[in-house]
């Protein structure tokens, strides 16, 4: 007797800016643990990958793969100016065609607002296939007015393409109802990191980070604010700087308290002229780290800190590196993932964004607290993050994919992976 020839995976086509070091170990788990034959075509970069960071203000490579473990492909560009900071940035004619000839059974669009995504919405060969979209926006610490109004419902008529749509958190879902999306058309597919590469590596990071800090001039019994990531205006690091000064400038900061500023972008030189006021050995900077470096970074800190303005911190994926390593966090109220991940006073604390005086009060409070609760905070941290990893967002991605009859229900016991 001839066994079954065994179920055909589902084809999912995948339409991306660019290689992005938080997704494409999701790609990876998709195509070896999540039963989807998954193709990412990428509409800017080219496979040797690098680019300029003008945030960061250097040439980025980032030392983990982003191609390995699932097909891809680069879409020509012909914009004169490629890249996802304008709208004609992303422009490739020949997108719809690839899409289409690769027959899949749905196509996931992270993001809808560039020229090669509206050609793709409006294309007629595309008509047939489930679209599902997966975002990040938030309405938290947007601009009010007439012009977001209208933004308001131009996006209600885009997403009226989208089949399915999958929400990295809450604040997300919030958003697309919004914007007129249907809570059965919201599936939740967390905002997540390589989780098992970072919990991995927390032992060796954390005697890693005690060299290093050494090597900074920290001492081994100082109790440190980590600020990690680009020095620029919307994730206000001058707010951070300025609330410790201020609690120094009142006596509030207990001896050995320490400000650690890890990056690089446009405030460095403020930031370094601001902190030649501090207490003397009390703040301390260090360059642009590569992603195999963070866990030494977060090891570093004892308490991280986001202090970012407006809506462009659509979540904040430095937060859940952090939390991998155990580290409560500080995030403001416009921090995307403030509303799944941070549980004030368990695994960290939500100031009023912009608030320099609360967040000064945060501060102190997080530099005064005992060891042991810190650390208790640290590890429900690491347990909360735990549950945004990409396993569940696959599960949510296959939710989806099933709504929108891309994928076979399951059998009857049987649970998606």
């Amino acid at each position: 007797m001839i066994a079954p020839a065994p179920p055909r995976r589902p084809r999912l086509s995948v339409v991306l800016s660019h290689p992005v070091q938080y997704y494409s170990p999701w790609f990876r788990q998709m195509q070896a643990d999540g039963g989807i034959d998954v193709h990412v075509h990428y509409l800017s970069g080219s496979p040797e990958g690098g680019q300029f960071d003008p945030q960061f203000g250097q040439d980025v490579r980032w030392d983990v793969p982003l191609l390995d473990g699932y097909a891809w492909s680069f879409v020509p560009n012909r914009s004169a100016d490629p890249g996802p900071h304008h709208f004609p940035g992303l422009d490739n004619p020949d997108l719809v065609t690839r899409l289409a000839g690769s027959r899949p059974d749905a196509i996931l669009f992270f993001g809808y607002a560039y020229r090669s995504h509206l050609r793709a919405l409006l294309a007629p060969a595309l008509a047939r296939i489930p679209l599902l979209l997966r975002g990040d926006s938030h309405d938290m610490g947007r601009a009010r007015g007439w012009k977001p109004a209208v933004m308001r419902q131009l996006r209600r008529v885009v997403f009226k393409r989208f089949a399915g749509f999958l929400a990295v958190g809450a604040a997300n879902a919030a958003y697309f109802r919004a914007c007129g999306v249907q809570g059965p058309r919201i599936h939740f597919a967390p905002h997540c990191v390589d989780n098992q590469r970072f919990q991995a590596g927390a032992d060796a990071a954390r005697l890693q980070a005690i060299a290093w800090r050494r090597e900074l001039g920290i001492a081994d019994d100082a109790r440190v604010l980590l600020f990690a990531g680009k020095f620029e205006d919307k994730k206000r690091p001058l707010d951070l700087l300025t609330a410790f000064l201020k609690l120094q400038a009142e006596g509030g900061t207990p001896p050995g308290a320490a400000l650690l500023f890890v990056g690089n972008g446009m405030l460095d030189e403020p930031l370094r002229a601001m902190a030649a006021s501090a207490t003397p050995g009390s703040v301390f900077f260090a360059p642009f780290q590569n992603q195999t470096s963070m866990p030494r970074v977060y090891a570093a800190g004892d308490v991280m800190v986001l202090p970012s303005f407006g809506a462009g911190e659509t979540w904040g994926l430095a937060v859940n590196e952090a939390m991998n390593l155990a580290r409560p966090v500080i995030v403001s109220s416009h921090v995307g993932c403030g509303p799944d991940l941070v549980q004030p006073g368990a695994t960290g604390w939500i100031f009023e964004a912009g608030n320099v005086a609360a967040l000064s009060q945060i501060v102190g409070e997080a530099l005064s607290l005992p060891a042991d609760r810190l650390a208790a905070m640290g590890r429900a941290a690491r347990r909360r993050v735990d549950g945004y990893s990409y396993a569940e967002a696959t599960a949510g991605l296959m939710a989806a994919m099933r709504s929108v009859g891309a994928l076979a229900p399951p059998a009857s016991g049987d649970r998606p992976k």
